[in-house]
């Protein structure tokens, strides 16, 4: 029997239709996690929760990216599955259905400066060095704008908390705002020659994990197993933080880190949850409502708290699960 190419044209679209039916929505077989910076001692517990979560069956790997805003433009092109940040403006702005899972830490920064500054008023007009574009520490330096009737100057970017505070010592800026552990650092070993400013109470997120709605409905056993060890590292560690150090992979990326990074671990995670950095239960609807006025009080969300739609920007289900 003769087949001609219009034929044939029709049985491989037919095949091709059955074969995209069967498979389904795409499932990941190894999650892709976009960093917004390299890993650090900040990023030891989410490491160990990443092994945990790793033991029940996630396979992974990751990608540090050189800023959030990276990070971030990787989870809306699907070039990765899951992000680092708070993408509250992006998530407004394109409405794309990304959507935030679990709450990482919160916003617990500090202003350092030199010894050209005493209180925050010194600041106004005067040059900043922050995180990144639209992230934590840019909403700080928006609602301290907003609250003290001020304007910085000209603001420069530079991932990183150690990062800005080796450019504060050096000299390449007279002001930053870094985070509790730097902060520390600072004062213990540089205190004669800088000022941490008095800072007023901020309790939403400054880092977290998101991702496309649709993929996370499309992956969930894997969502769930990566929560749920989130939570579990998370909950012990409000116990006992030096469970960090001690469940530390050696020949994974914080294992690698210098010793002195290493032998840190303990005082470094001791001072953050005696400092309120982060929330044993991943956040969930406190963390979305205090996200919802703070970021709209520092610009990164149109609107105020009350007319925000939270299931806009979050999604429960996981954490939920994970922790009842």
């Amino acid at each position: 029997m003769r087949v001609t190419k219009s034929a044939i044209g029709v049985i491989l679209s037919t095949l091709l239709a059955m074969l995209i039916v069967f498979v389904g929505p795409a499932q990941a077989s190894k999650i892709r996690i976009a960093l917004a910076e390299t890993p650090s001692d900040e990023l030891a517990a989410f490491f160990v929760a990443l092994d945990r979560a790793q033991k029940n069956g996630l396979d992974y790997e990751w990608t540090a990216f050189s800023d959030e805003e990276l990070a971030i433009q990787a989870i809306l092109s699907g070039q990765m599955d899951i992000g680092f940040g708070t993408p509250y403006s992006v998530m407004q702005r394109s409405k794309a259905p990304i959507r935030i899972i679990f709450q990482l830490s919160k916003l617990k920064f500090f202003p350092v400066t030199s010894k050209k500054y005493s209180k925050l008023e010194d600041l106004d007009g005067e040059p900043i060095m922050l995180h990144s574009r639209g992230g934590g520490t840019e909403s700080i330096a928006n609602v301290i704008e907003d609250r003290l009737n001020m304007k910085f100057g000209k603001r420069s970017y530079v991932p990183g908390s150690a990062n800005r505070i080796a450019a504060l010592i050096a000299g390449q800026t007279d002001a930053t705002i870094v985070d509790l552990s730097n902060k520390n650092k600072l004062v213990k070993l540089h205190g004669d020659n800088f000022n941490v400013l008095p800072m007023f109470e901020v309790d939403a997120s400054d880092e977290a994990l998101f991702a496309n709605l649709d993929w996370i409905k499309s992956n969930s056993k894997d969502v769930d197993i990566f929560v749920d060890a989130l939570v579990s590292v998370y909950q012990d560690m409000m116990n006992d933080p030096t469970i960090i150090s001690r469940e530390t992979n050696p020949d994974g990326p914080i294992g690698q880190l210098p010793k002195e990074v290493l032998g840190n671990l303990d005082q470094f995670y001791t001072d953050a949850v005696a400092g309120g950095l982060y929330d044993a239960n991943g956040g969930g609807m406190n963390a979305a409502k205090a996200d919802m006025e703070w970021y709209s009080k520092a610009g990164q969300l149109r609107g105020d708290a009350a007319s925000l739609n939270i299931n806009d920007f979050w999604y429960m289900e996981p954490l939920n699960k994970a922790t009842k």
